[in-house]
């Protein structure tokens, strides 16, 4: 799952709707958030990490293979 943050957006909203995907047993979802330049990394069963201005996250082994040039 990606979600990326607006201006418009309520940070806090969409942190609760990543958690509200991991609880329901998303395995792997990036929140990107432009405003401050960061990414957070929602894993199943972790915490939440958070990358400031990465260049590349990838799919782990949930899309082997997969990344993502920010």
């Amino acid at each position: 799952m990606i979600e990326l943050c607006s201006q418009t957006d309520r940070l806090a909203s969409i942190q609760a709707k990543m958690n509200e995907y991991i609880q329901n047993g998303l395995r792997l979802g990036w929140l990107i958030n432009p405003q401050d330049q960061q990414v957070e990394i929602y894993r199943l069963g972790k915490t939440v990490e958070v990358i400031q201005m990465p260049a590349i996250v990838s799919g782990e082994d949930v899309l082997p293979g997969l990344e993502l040039q920010i």
